[in-house]
């Protein structure tokens, strides 16, 4: 038992500090993070500062503030498992952040916390960022694309790994979703539809498995709606959906500031005219990343929708 554990525990304390010797993000006690790739990730690009820096996400969440990780060179799952009876559902959870950076805990260990209550395995995926998939570029004041779709690439992967490694997790590997906000919405869109072309080459025989998500919940998600406003439901060009896509639950808010609401009424409608299985839910009030913090606006209730679509889908018992 102790020697099974060496390395994983060997590669998470390598993880712990950056090249300039600064804290960087870690789970709570009893997780530890390991690399999802056996090697150097495909198509590495530079990153513009220390390695998984680490810092406040600057305002207030319902009243409480939340951690910041941009610079994540090194992409890593961390695995919470069920703390109630283990349903056998897994979900990959993408937390957003512009693919500038990740909000590692208000949308990455909270949701873990509330899908391992309900007997879920979670996995906390930490993708590379910035510049990972469609961003804003704020000094062109332009959207721009990523020289290659990396984080895609560890969706992807985590995807395959975790379908892989399902029997060790006590997953059903035909049960194992993904869940993202904003950008991570887009990341589950993304994964949702774009599995038959897998964004980069096989590396070892988890890439045998198939990185398709059984179902996908983009939650307030971005990119999904070309942002022109002369034409309202025209597609953005980075979501192909055809009716292979997996499954979809969307959320969104139509005072959304940030990824207005026609990013979710545009893959709505693409979703419907493939003959894709989707649900949405759009709130009058809720604004942009909220998590699963609540507050007195209906939208913070969307867990519990969550739950009972995946209990109709049969992913958790009635």
């Amino acid at each position: 038992m102790g020697a099974a554990l060496t390395k994983p525990l060997a590669l998470a304390l390598a993880l712990l500090s950056n090249a300039h010797g600064a804290p960087t993000w870690q789970p709570s006690a009893g997780h530890v993070q390991v690399p999802i790739w056996p090697a150097q990730a495909p198509d590495l690009q530079p990153i513009p500062g220390p390695e998984d820096e680490t810092g406040d996400g600057g305002s207030l969440v319902a009243g409480s503030p939340w951690v910041w990780v941009t610079n994540v060179l090194r992409p890593t799952m961390t695995v919470y498992a069920p703390t109630a009876k283990n349903t056998g559902a897994a979900v990959i959870v993408f937390p957003g952040g512009g693919y500038q950076g990740l909000a590692i805990d208000l949308e990455g260990t909270e949701v873990c916390d509330w899908l391992t209550a309900k007997g879920v395995t979670c996995i906390l995926l930490k993708y590379r960022v910035p510049y990972s998939g469609p961003y804003w570029d704020k000094k062109n004041k332009r959207r721009a694309d990523p020289k290659a779709p990396t984080a895609l690439q560890d969706a992807q992967r985590a995807l395959s790994l975790t379908r892989h490694r399902a029997r060790e997790l006590g997953v059903d590997p035909h049960k194992i979703g993904v869940l993202g906000f904003s950008a991570g919405g887009h990341l589950a869109a993304a994964a949702a539809t774009e599995s038959k072309r897998r964004a980069y080459k096989a590396v070892d025989e988890a890439d045998k498995e198939s990185c398709r998500p059984d179902f996908s919940v983009p939650i307030y998600p971005g990119h999904l709606w070309n942002g022109d406003e002369d034409k309202p439901f025209d597609p953005s060009p980075y979501i192909r959906v055809d009716r292979d896509a997996s499954p979809t639950f969307l959320l969104q808010a139509e005072d959304d500031h940030v990824d207005g609401v026609e990013q979710a009424l545009t893959y709505y409608a693409l979703l419907k005219k493939a003959k894709v299985p989707v649900e949405m839910h759009l709130y009058a009030k809720g604004g942009h990343a909220f998590g699963l913090r609540p507050t007195k606006l209906p939208i913070t209730g969307w867990p519990k929708l969550v739950e009972a679509w995946l209990a109709d889908l049969g992913v958790l018992p009635r």
